[in-house]
C-alpha cells in the first residue's frame, strides 16, 4: 500500500514498486483514513509505505497507529523530511525503514526490497547505535503503549476536538472517550488534557515531550 496524499509522489512510488516484483497488486490511500479503510476491510498487505504527513496524521502518530493495530506488517516511511532525529524516531516508533524521498528510483527499490526480504533500511550516515537521552526514551516507550484506539484519540485531542465530537466520529460513548482519555493521560505521565495535546503537538514535530515538561 503506497499511502501519500500527493498523487506525483505515489506515481514515482507505484513505479518503483512495479518495477521490483513482477504482478504486484499496489493499493493506493491519499489520506489516513483511506489507509484504515483498506486494512479494516481485512487487505492482506505485505508493506505499507507511509509518509509522515498526510490528511489525518499528527507526525509519528499514523505510524504508531498502524504498528499497534497490525504489527504484522512492515511499515517503510518515505518522507521528505531528512532529519536524522526524525529518521532515528521512525525507527523507535516499529518503522521498517525510512526512504528520503530525494533518493534515486534505484535505491528505493533496494531498500524495499531490504523490507521485504524481512531486514531494515535507513540512510548509511544514519547512526541508530549512538544512545538517546532517557527522558525521551521513556515518552517512546510510553507512546508505544498506547491502543490503536488510544492513539486515535489523541489525535483527535490534538485536532482540539471535543470528547462529544471523538465519540461521533469512532462511533463510541462519551464515557468510553473519557476512559480513553484517562488511560492516555496516565500512560503518558502527564495530568491534565493539555500537556497531552502538548506532547501531541511535538510528536508532530518530530520532537517528542521530556515527561514533566510544559
Amino acid at each position: 500500500m503506497i499511502a501519500d496524499d500527493h498523487p506525483l509522489v505515489r506515481g514515482a512510488l507505484r513505479e518503483a514498486v512495479s518495477g521490483l516484483v513482477q504482478g504486484v497488486s499496489i493499493l493506493e490511500a491519499g489520506t489516513f483514513d483511506d489507509v484504515t479503510e483498506h486494512l479494516g476491510k481485512g487487505a492482506d498487505v505485505d508493506l505499507v509505505l507511509l509518509d509522515l504527513t498526510m490528511p489525518g496524521v499528527q507526525g509519528f502518530s499514523g505510524l504508531m497507529y498502524l504498528r499497534a493495530q497490525h504489527p504484522g506488517t512492515p511499515v517503510i516511511v518515505v518522507s521528505g523530511n531528512e532529519d536524522r532525529g526524525v529518521i532515528r524516531r521512525c525507527i523507535e516508533f516499529g518503522a521498517s525503514g525510512f526512504i528520503p524521498k530525494s533518493v534515486d528510483v534505484n535505491t528505493m527499490r533496494g531498500a524495499i526490497r531490504e523490507v521485504l526480504d524481512g531486514g531494515a533500511w535507513t540512510p548509511s550516515d544514519v547512526d541508530l547505535s549512538a544512545p538517546v537521552d532517557r527522558e525521551t526514551s521513556d515518552l517512546v516507550k510510553r507512546l508505544g503503549s498506547l491502543t490503536p484506539q488510544q492513539v486515535r484519540v489523541l489525535m483527535m485531542l490534538s485536532e482540539g476536538l471535543l470528547n462529544k465530537q471523538i465519540a461521533y466520529e469512532l462511533s463510541v460513548s462519551e464515557a468510553t472517550v473519557k476512559a480513553h482519555v484517562s488511560a492516555i493521560l496516565q500512560k503518558l505521565g502527564v495530568e491534565s488534557r493539555t500537556q497531552a495535546v502538548i506532547a501531541a503537538s511535538k510528536i508532530a514535530a518530530g520532537q517528542p515531550l521530556p515527561l514533566g515538561s510544559e
